[in-house]
């Protein structure tokens, strides 16, 4: 059975028949609404299950709600809302900073290494302009690093080769004159290094400090610009072991404050 157009009424038949919208139109039906022109499958555009050309289509727009009393009464109450959300999440994080990362082991571990590879790249920079042409910039590097440096490339106790100092001989003229004084106004708990003063001075290295540094554990020791570091050891690149010859003090020593003579 043959439908009926949606324009006209009148029956459709198939070699004139258009289905489209859900509907049967004749191809002459087939037309703007507004316009009348006669549209095909490719042109037309649909509202409402009617058909309209591309410049009649109709534009849709938004509803304007009026600022009744209500409608501001409601808008004020949302935006004390906000501001009184906003003002709960700013004083829970008061204090945080900007990161909401929980500080577990592993992260604690994470930032431990970086701190550490910060301080390796950075002595290592130091290296490189203090043994620079010129050597202008040696004396110009501030004290200030001083516990860093320590802190960054210091050793377990056990790794200073202490057991191989066994004294060998009587001790050497000057250091029994240098040990009474020196052990009154040194720590208490640096005592077992009193054989390292009585070692022979023959055989280390001497170098001589080109900065101050203060000893910041019981197993290091503190100089002066322009002090003697005598029987002194290689223990690794950053650190040595040797005997100030102005205090009579055995400990460790960076070696990045001294040079040889």
């Amino acid at each position: 059975m043959n439908p009926n157009c949606a324009r006209c009424g009148k029956i459709v038949y198939p070699t004139e028949k258009v289905n489209c919208l859900d509907k049967f139109w004749h191809k002459a039906c087939f037309h703007c609404e507004t316009c009348k022109m006669t549209l095909n499958m490719k042109n037309y555009k649909g509202y409402e299950k009617k058909p309209y050309c591309n410049a009649h289509y109709p534009k849709q727009s938004f509803t304007m709600v009026a600022d009744t009393p209500e409608n501001l009464r409601l808008k004020q109450q949302s935006e004390l809302q906000s501001q009184v959300r906003y003002k709960e999440e700013f004083e829970k994080n008061k204090g945080k900073g900007f990161s909401v990362v929980a500080d577990t082991p592993e992260l604690q571990r994470i930032k431990k290494t970086q701190d550490q590879i910060s301080n390796i790249k950075y002595h290592e920079e130091f290296e490189k302009s203090r043994m620079g042409p010129g050597g202008a910039g040696e004396g110009l590097e501030p004290d200030r690093r001083d516990t860093q440096d320590s802190s960054s490339y210091r050793r377990p106790p056990e790794q200073q080769p202490q057991p191989h100092h066994t004294p060998t001989s009587t001790p050497v003229y000057q250091q029994p004159q240098q040990v009474t004084p020196a052990y009154g106004s040194y720590k208490e708990p640096a005592a077992p290094g009193s054989i390292q003063r009585s070692t022979p001075g023959g055989g280390g290295k001497r170098y001589r400090a080109v900065y101050d540094y203060s000893a910041a554990d019981e197993d290091e020791v503190s100089f002066q610009d322009g002090d003697t570091i005598v029987n002194v050891q290689q223990i690794d690149d950053g650190w040595m072991y040797g005997t100030v010859e102005r205090t009579g003090d055995t400990g460790m020593l960076p070696a990045n404050y001294v040079e040889a003579i």
